[in-house]
């Protein structure tokens, strides 16, 4: 398996995620994000939020889903 290929592939997505967290008012020592790849080689990104951050991450993605008109 490749798994440098895919830890390399969830890096950048890691940072893209990020620099969107970061946008979005969610940084800092409430949010960490680690890169990673699975036994078969694909990447994957762990994302560990404080009970804080979870709540407001929640309020972010419930204004997003009115927004969109997804809401449940």
């Amino acid at each position: 398996m490749d798994y440098v290929a895919g830890w390399r592939e969830a890096t950048g997505v890691l940072t893209e995620l990020a620099e969107a967290l970061a946008a979005a008012g969610l940084k800092g020592p409430g949010v960490r994000l680690r890169a990673g790849a699975e036994d078969d080689g694909a990447g994957v990104v762990r994302l560990e939020l404080t009970l804080s951050t979870a709540r407001r991450m929640t309020r972010l993605a419930e204004a997003a889903a009115l927004h969109l008109g997804r809401a449940s």
